[in-house]
């Protein structure tokens, strides 16, 4: 696809409802990309096989998805992916049914207990069993390469893998690298979950009076994202007043009073299961900001766009950080965790830190076409009252970048 499909692409809503004169979004494609990209690592690293147990890996390489949060703390089933061959899904018998009409997953088999929950003091034997299950489909599947890229899961798996004579890698990395470049329907799909996040943030900002407490206010996006069919929120970052200084306090009772900032994250898992994060901070009226609110407003918005000029195909995750916006020394130690990340089914690699933090915490790599990306400020000043966090989602074009996330900034607050 051309540039300039790409950027128009950016500036595209889909169309989602049943229609006979209007494009939809190709799910099969979607699908057989994302899978494409798993099976591309694969062969790249040459392993013969990867097992995922995230269900958030699971669902990017199969559309697969079944009560997502509960597999994240109790993983119930598996995905096994081989360079070439089936996919087999393990799941609960009972749930077969769920992969119907999934082209991208070849057989169902009944998963095995393997997590403590379910398992319990028969852990270890599931665990043997499987691994008797593993090397089969290695072996029928595999052209005879033990080299397996194994996902987040229990400890006794890797254990008795390794101890089987396999050569275990980590899956996330793979996993992250496939997920690194978008398809035309995956940026779709993404501008339709900031369609969604834009309605819920609109909503706040009608809503939001002196009175409300941070937690009602944020009910508002959740709703709107539960009821426009998207999933859930990985965290509940909207914090007001003195809790907006410093940043990562979630929403609490506290009630906003007149005249205070008010800072959000969305972290929102949007539908299809795509990520809309964005940050915004609103004023609560009655009256006008006062000159140290507008001065932080200003210094966040600079820094965001300062950054989003730097950002094309090419630049290094440490060149970015060396050119990266300065802000005046009270706002250094308040710094947010990281200049850019980022952004697809969740928050994703790279993260790009900022140059204090680069030589500690940094790694190098190079931006890339067609990724997505989430561009962050905080300014709340060591010992200061109050803060902004503005956040902005965009896809890397060959030019530059595309700003996706469409709610204005405020007018009011600029200085």
């Amino acid at each position: 696809m051309s540039n300039a499909d790409m950027i128009r692409l950016a500036h595209t809503s889909p169309v989602m409802r049943l229609t006979d004169t209007e494009a939809q979004i190709d799910m099969r494609r979607l699908r057989g990309y994302r899978l494409g990209r798993i099976r591309e690592q694969l062969v790249a690293r040459d392993y013969g096989a990867c097992v995922l147990f995230d269900p958030i890996s699971i669902r990017y390489a199969t559309g697969f998805r079944n009560y997502s949060l509960f597999q994240m703390h109790i993983p119930c089933n598996y995905l096994f992916i081989p360079a070439q061959g089936p996919v087999i899904l393990y799941e609960s018998e009972s749930a077969y049914h769920i992969a119907n009409g999934l082209e991208t997953i070849d057989e169902c088999r009944p998963a095995l207990q393997l997590n403590y929950f379910f398992g319990g003091s028969r852990q270890q034997e599931w665990v043997s069993q499987w691994v008797g299950e593993i090397a089969s489909l290695l072996h029928e599947h595999g052209g005879g390469n033990r080299r397996l890229a194994i996902g987040r899961t229990d400890a006794r798996i890797p254990l008795a893998l390794a101890t089987s004579g396999y050569t275990l890698f980590d899956a996330q990395e793979l996993v992250e690298a496939a997920r690194l470049i978008k398809s035309r329907e995956e940026v779709l799909c993404m501008n339709h979950s900031l369609t969604v996040a834009e309605v819920g943030i609109a909503r706040m900002r009608e809503a939001l009076v002196p009175g409300m407490s941070e937690i009602q206010l944020w009910s508002i996006l959740h709703q709107t994202n539960i009821a426009m069919g998207g999933e859930w929120i990985d965290c509940r970052l909207l914090s007001s007043g003195d809790r907006a200084n410093p940043w990562l306090q979630e929403a609490s009772e506290r009630i906003i009073r007149p005249g205070e900032l008010v800072a959000f994250d969305t972290d929102m898992i949007g539908p299809f299961g795509y990520c809309a994060d964005v940050s915004r901070t609103f004023h609560c009226g009655p009256g006008k900001p006062t000159p140290a609110q507008r001065r932080l407003y200003q210094l966040a918005r600079d820094e965001i766009y300062h950054n989003l000029e730097l950002i094309r195909p090419g630049v290094s995750f440490r060149e970015l950080s060396e050119k990266a916006f300065k802000p005046p020394t009270e706002f250094i130690a308040n710094r947010y965790p990281c200049i850019a990340h980022g952004i697809g089914m969740c928050d994703e690699n790279p993260s790009i830190f900022y140059p204090q933090d680069f030589e500690q915490h940094g790694y190098d790599g190079v931006i890339e076409e067609n990724m997505t990306l989430c561009v962050e400020s905080y300014m709340g000043a060591e010992g200061g009252f109050e803060g902004v966090k503005l956040e902005q989602q965009v896809l890397v074009t060959a030019n530059g970048c595309e700003v996706l996330s469409r709610y204005p900034l405020e007018d009011d607050l600029l200085a």
